[in-house]
């Protein structure tokens, strides 16, 4: 999902390519403003249906941008990059198994449509709106997403401090419920 423009907001989800029999890799980003480097990643052994695997809170308070101001599509591609994506660039791409083919299947949008300033989603805190309209996970999916985090997740910027040796960014710092 992304807007347009050098200061875009985007919040990424990548299937990576593998090895035959081992575990696709889901790669998510969060940009904001146009910065991204807010990397996660997941081995994919299960199904993403209601069970979170991903929350970016609203850190505006401490400076921090938030994907909220700006409308945004849904885009779905096929790229190649086997220079990063695949182990490291260890595995290449078979382009002699080409063409490749993916589609979704049972995809539905639930979306507030964006007009001119402002969102068409109105504020609730009802206890039948989604939790993506309330912002807030409940206690099921808290625990289902510390289940996906400590078992799955095989990468978190928030953890590696060989990229932010003079400290993990702000945002990294703050409770994640």
């Amino acid at each position: 999902m992304s807007s347009q423009g050098p200061t875009h907001d985007e919040i990424d989800f990548e299937f990576l390519g593998n090895l035959s029999g081992d575990p696709y890799i889901l790669h998510t980003n969060v940009f904001t403003q146009g910065k991204g480097n807010r990397e996660q990643q997941f081995y994919l052994c299960f199904l993403v249906d209601n069970t979170p695997i991903r929350v970016f809170k609203n850190a505006e308070s401490i400076g921090v941008p938030f994907p909220k101001s700006q409308p945004m599509r849904i885009y779905s591609s096929l790229w190649n990059a086997d220079d990063w994506a695949t182990r490291g660039g260890l595995v290449k791409t078979d382009w002699a198994k080409a063409p490749f083919t993916a589609y979704y299947r049972n995809f539905n949008a639930n979306a507030c449509v964006w007009s001119g300033t402002s969102s068409s989603c109105a504020k609730t805190n009802s206890v039948s709106a989604g939790a993506w309209e309330t912002n807030e996970l409940d206690a099921p999916g808290r625990r289902r997403l510390r289940w996906v985090q400590k078992y799955f997740m095989i990468y978190n910027y928030c953890t590696d401090l060989k990229r932010f040796p003079q400290g993990v960014p702000p945002e990294c710092k703050r409770p994640r419920f």
